[in-house]
């Protein structure tokens, strides 16, 4: 085993395999670009004409691209371009099926450094900072993840939606752009996003100079149990067991909370037809467990409703904790493609039941596999992804950083890493998943952003201004972004 890890190719070779395994696809081929004979029509007016030399004009001439819009100047020398570029549903099968993978650019200069973000969902096509841009004063090119709508192949073959077909999408996107921008390339996303990144380093270590990850987990099946064990050490044993009380309450005081749940659905528009209402409201109630320390910390302990308080008060609780919309139709129709890579390759969490026997009705059935809008029958979990991933990283994955927040529960699949790769790892003590570099203790905040400054060849006379710009952030005086997306709040919006 030693040796194996000692031989990227092997290694490689392992991947690949691995990721052929029930029902997965091989290793994404470098096909070439689109030509320059295929079109890229303007599909909407543009904030202003082209002219030569301007970076409308490269873009314009990048084969494949189309240039959707140009909004707006976020602010004085930043343009922001929404995009779209011409992708084969299938690497492997370039001349078959194609979709329009949506992108957006915030252009600041072509030598400026690069920032390739990913959400892993969706993308608002609003302009935002993501912080590696904002750190840097870099260009940023976020883009939306395969299958998340508009970015979605028609037909929808589903068995393309897999971690080697997003890299290749990601590989095909570098390729084209870098012509553009000579500086430095840094991938970046939190969460899924991050999981995106990492997975198209893997594939394509070269592509990109460094990776900044945060919140992302390394998941060993769709019932991962170390994330009970996690949850279980969290807050104080009195915390713990108001939450418990309150999964239990709401669950043992089903009909009146219920009815509150199926008022509040019509009143809202939502329906829960996939799963029915009484399966979604136990789910969501599963729920609560994770996402009060994914999104919140140890204040809300106070807040939980005590055994006796009003069907009201429990309800309302939930909502602030979940969102009641978060099993609806709509939103599970929506999430679907987050579902069916966690059902198929990326795995997912466990839930601790055991305190809720006698009042649940569905238990070990909250699983990302229930969750799809379709039958998943034809589609396998492939246990061997995540830990070739896994195995990558920590053999192999340079210049990557990894951020995460103590007390989130993701963490408890963090991803392993070498300081000898020029890899490093941080914790936000009592962090969530809206962990970042800028609330990071000060010390590890200073590797971080010295290694970052580093990876993105900054001068060295204006690397301490990372630090003014992290306390910027940190302090508010900045809006960034991780890149998090949180799917209480739903799909993203423009």
């Amino acid at each position: 085993m030693t040796r194996f890890f000692r031989r990227p190719s092997i290694l490689l070779a392992a991947l690949a395999l691995g990721l052929q395994a029930c029902g997965g696809t091989e290793f994404a081929s470098d096909e070439q670009l689109p030509t320059a004979s295929e079109p890229a029509p303007l599909t909407q007016p543009l904030v202003q004409d082209a002219v030569p030399g301007d970076i409308l004009t490269a873009l314009q001439a990048i084969p494949g691209l189309t240039v959707v819009r140009e909004v707006p100047q976020p602010m004085p020398g930043v343009r922001h371009f929404v995009l779209s570029y011409d992708q084969p549903a299938d690497h492997r099968h370039p001349e078959g099926t194609r979709f329009q993978q949506r992108l957006t650019l915030r252009f600041v200069s072509q030598e400026a450094p690069m920032v390739l973000g990913s959400t892993g969902y969706g993308i608002s096509t609003q302009a935002y900072r993501l912080e590696p841009t904002y750190l840097l004063q870099a260009n940023q090119l976020l883009v939306e993840h395969r299958f998340f709508e508009p970015s979605r192949p028609a037909p929808a073959n589903w068995k393309l939606l897999t971690i080697e077909q997003a890299a290749a999408d990601h590989h095909r996107i570098v390729k084209a752009f870098k012509p553009l921008f000579a500086g430095k390339w840094i991938s970046t996303g939190a969460s899924k996003g991050g999981m995106t990144s990492v997975y198209h380093r893997a594939f394509y270590p070269n592509d990109v100079d460094a990776t900044v990850a945060y919140v992302t987990p390394n998941s060993y099946g769709t019932q991962d149990p170390r994330y009970v064990s996690f949850l279980s050490r969290l807050g104080t044993p009195e915390c713990r067991e108001r939450i418990r009380d309150f999964q239990r309450e709401v669950l043992a005081r089903r009909a009146e909370t219920a009815a509150i749940f199926t008022a509040e659905a019509a009143a809202r528009g939502l329906s829960y037809d996939l799963l029915g209402q009484d399966k979604a409201l136990e789910f969501t109630v599963l729920e609560s467990a994770f996402a009060f320390w994914q999104y919140g910390d140890a204040s809300l302990c106070d807040t939980i409703p005590a055994p006796g308080a009003t069907a009201e008060e429990l309800m309302g609780f939930l909502d602030g904790i979940v969102g009641l919309s978060y099993m609806s139709d709509s939103d599970l129709d929506y999430f679907a493609a987050y579902d069916f890579q966690a059902a198929t390759q990326l795995g997912s969490y466990a839930s601790e039941e055991r305190h809720l026997r006698g009042v649940q009705r569905y238990p070990r059935q909250y699983d990302p596999r229930t969750l799809v809008p379709f039958d998943m029958g034809p589609y396998k979990f492939n246990p061997f992804t995540m830990p070739l991933i896994e195995g990558w990283v920590k053999a192999f994955g340079q210049r990557i950083l990894f951020v995460y927040g103590e007390n989130d529960p993701w963490s408890a699949g963090a991803f392993d890493v070498r300081s000898r790769n020029d890899s490093y790892r941080f914790y936000v003590p009592d962090g969530n998943h809206g962990s970042g570099i800028s609330a990071l203790p000060e010390a590890d905040q200073a590797v971080a952003l010295e290694r970052l400054s580093a990876w993105a060849d900054l001068p060295t006379t204006l690397a301490p201004q990372l630090g003014l710009r992290a306390r910027a952030v940190k302090s508010g005086a900045e809006d960034v972004s991780t890149g998090v997306v949180d799917r209480r709040r739903g799909p993203p919006r423009d």
